[in-house]
């Protein structure tokens, strides 16, 4: 088996057995061409049923030196999940990454918007502007139901239920999960759809398409960026603030009310708790206030 070969055969596999997006498979595969490519430079002629423990190990050391921590410990899961995918295939009996760990890399914390910064720039959206009840209705439904960009730019119409108070999402891996419409995110999604959408000329591959953009197609996620990031420099925030912020901001917010971990990861769609629990860090002051509370030694 080639190369070539063995990379179709995987990328087929991802995309049928393991279901993920496109650009989670592109990932993996270039990860995996990182590994020919190095192969070729070295002039080896290796197939991928042949690679060694010590060739993996002198290709992440020769990767070292250009990427990080993180990035390497990504290329390592991406090669795992390959070689495990060839003894899936029956094609080997033994992962030449088996005794390989990932660097230990530290938990970012994600930026977040405190509650003052959301109401900020919610209200300097310019509702008079032929797109400005859309932008609202979008940034209402990012930071109201903490969707990811690629959930928000695919919503349709027909996953929308008002009467229920629920949003049909499909997320990675084409996982579906409902999350309840918070009131502002109905109410500008309603003004958004009676009054904006049904002015436009929509093409009928768009017509279940819930954000559309002045020309009727669906919108990308760099016009979503964009709309924040005008949003951002509108209001001289200092912060790197990108639609993922509002997700960010969402969990952050309601973990602060009161909502446990179970049931941020069932809103978030995210598939390990441990994901979620970045979350508990954000924090600390509230955290603070949570021990001055309830504990008993928490006041004097």
């Amino acid at each position: 088996m080639n190369w070539e070969k063995a990379i179709y055969l995987f990328e087929n596999y991802l995309k049928i057995e393991r279901g993920l997006s496109t650009n989670s498979i592109e990932s993996y595969k270039y990860d995996v061409k990182a590994l020919v490519n190095f192969i070729d430079k070295k002039k080896l002629k290796l197939s991928p049923l042949k690679c060694s423990k010590d060739l993996i190990q002198e290709f992440l050391y020769d990767t070292s030196s250009n990427i990080n921590t993180r990035s390497q410990s990504r290329i390592i899961s991406g090669l795992k999940s390959f070689f495990n995918f060839l003894i899936f295939d029956g094609k080997i009996k033994i992962s030449p990454l088996d005794l390989i760990e990932s660097p230990k890399i530290g938990r970012k914390l994600p930026d977040t918007l405190s509650v003052k910064e959301i109401d900020v720039i919610i209200k300097s959206i310019d509702l008079n502007h032929p797109q400005g009840i859309r932008n609202r209705a979008i940034i209402e439904t990012l930071y109201g139901s903490g969707l990811r960009v690629s959930e928000l730019i695919n919503l349709k119409l027909s996953e929308i239920y008002f009467k229920e108070d629920l949003i049909l999402i499909t997320g990675k891996g084409n996982k579906q999960r409902f999350v309840p419409i918070s009131k502002l995110s109905k109410i500008f999604l309603k003004k958004y759809i009676d009054n904006f959408r049904i002015s436009k000329n929509i093409s009928e591959k768009n017509s279940d398409t819930l954000f559309l953009n002045r020309n009727g197609n669906k919108l990308s996620r760099i016009m979503i960026f964009k709309i924040v990031r005008e949003l951002s420099n509108k209001n001289k925030f200092k912060k790197n603030i990108s639609p993922h912020t509002f997700r960010h901001s969402f969990a952050t917010h309601i973990l602060e009310n009161g909502a446990d971990l179970r049931t941020i990861q069932q809103m978030m769609g995210h598939e390990n708790i441990t994901t979620t629990e970045v979350y508990m860090h954000l924090d600390t002051q509230h955290l603070s206030r949570i021990l001055e509370k309830y504990h008993p030694r928490g006041k004097i």
